[in-house]
């Protein structure tokens, strides 16, 4: 049940965020505002969602992610509704930005709730299971978008999306708790299964940020998911109207091939899930596998991001990025892993500490794309480019990750080198 409540909010998650990319067009038109202004909207969402990260991960720590998950989906469900209620642009840009700040608290707390309730093997596979179901939720978000959008106004469109968060907040609180040991349908078997796991992860903590922030070793796990947000980014912020303005196709076809690549995404972080357990034995740790994974995923992202744009049918160039993100996911299960198996009690403070630089990489991707074709005349190729570089950076990091040791063991003096 509790990977059935992350698997189902993660879809939620992805299905209000990628309706805005696909309604992108019929609200630049209804509110007659430029790309350069649209690029600022889909960075507002980033922005409020980088910022908030730490406080949504810390709180959750501090108070137990029930209470937490409550309020945020609750938030960001209000604000995905304000969404349709927008009448200028500033306007719009408020409501993405308070959207983001609500939805922030989402992943950090839903690794909180791993690190209580799975035993230590089991939580990069349900991570795994949990961004498959979050790139998938993105993936047939277009389909219905475009469904919805034929059938009512966008307006409308985020009325009803915003409704989803609400359903779940209500049932989740009513049946989840932040101990294990506190739900009356947990049996000693299944308490035993856990090994103590949810006994440092539960309750209040007080988290050692000095010690956190100094840490190379972290700051190191920071870079590459600043980076492979900024490549993944594209996906759901300007690749419909890339398809559309540079490869001329319909809003119909468009909506099924922006799909591809959170289909492929989901696909790599199912595979990297399901493979990390025993490419830890063919190389003999898991830290091997870990760095092997995401170093072959964001190395092969580089190269399919590069190819893609050189391709004329744009169905096979979209299967291309489909594998470029699949590769990138290969880094997602391992990454999130990392937050669990080193932040310990810590857990959601880390993952929100690493997914605010990451979407500091989200914030500057839709930005930095609007720019490039002010200034280099619409050319799409020097956007991919860019986010190949970013995948090619992220890539070589993760070859001196230690992706394992507990922070609670790290020598302090190591910490502040």
């Amino acid at each position: 049940m509790v990977i059935f409540f992350a698997i189902t909010l993660a879809i939620i998650t992805y299905v209000d965020r990628v309706c805005m990319s696909q309604a992108a067009k019929f609200i630049q038109d209804d509110l007659h505002f430029s790309k350069e202004r649209m690029g600022l909207v889909f960075a507002a969402f980033t922005l409020g969602y980088g910022l908030f990260e730490v406080p949504g991960g810390w709180l959750g720590d501090k108070f137990g992610p029930r209470r937490m998950l409550l309020r945020v989906v609750l938030m960001w469900s209000l604000f995905t509704v304000a969404t349709g209620w927008a009448w200028n642009w500033t306007a719009l840009l408020v409501c993405q930005f308070l959207f983001g700040a609500g939805e922030a608290g989402c992943f950090p707390n839903l690794t909180k709730v791993f690190t209580i309730w799975l035993p230590k093997h089991e939580r990069v596979r349900a991570q795994g299971w949990m961004w498959l179901s979050a790139r998938w939720g993105g993936a047939f978000t277009p389909l219905l978008v475009v469904w919805v959008l034929s059938l009512v106004s966008w307006r409308w469109a985020f009325g009803i999306f915003g409704l989803l968060g609400v359903v779940w907040a209500i049932w989740f609180y009513r049946w989840f708790r932040d101990n294990p040991r506190e739900h009356p349908n947990m049996s000693e078997e299944e308490l035993a299964l856990l090994d103590g796991a949810e006994l440092p992860a539960a309750g209040r903590v007080k988290v050692p940020w000095k010690r956190l922030l100094t840490s190379p070793r972290i700051w190191l796990l920071f870079v590459p998911f600043f980076c492979m947000n900024y490549g993944w980014y594209f996906y759901v912020t300007w690749l419909p109207t890339y398809l559309r303005e540079a490869r001329h196709v319909s809003l119909e076809k468009s909506a099924l091939l922006a799909g591809l690549p959170l289909f492929f995404g989901g696909l790599g972080s199912l595979f990297s899930g399901l493979i990390a357990t025993r490419a830890a034995k063919w190389l003999g740790n898991t830290t091997c596998a870990r760095r092997a994974l995401a170093f072959t995923g964001l190395a092969g992202a580089a190269v399919m991001m590069l190819w893609s744009p050189s391709i004329e049918s744009a169905t096979l160039a979209m299967i291309v990025l489909g594998v470029a993100s699949f590769s990138n996911d290969l880094a997602m299960p391992g990454a999130w892993g990392a937050c669990m198996d080193i932040g310990g009690r810590y857990a959601g403070s880390l993952s929100g500490t690493m997914n605010m630089m990451g979407q500091a990489g989200g914030t500057l991707c839709p930005i930095a794309v609007a720019y490039i074709l002010k200034h280099t005349n619409s050319n799409w190729n020097v956007a991919f480019w860019a986010a190949a570089a970013a995948y090619a950076i992220g890539a070589l990091c993760w070859l001196f990750i230690d992706p394992v040791t507990p922070l609670e063991e790290e020598p302090r003096t190591k910490a502040a080198t």
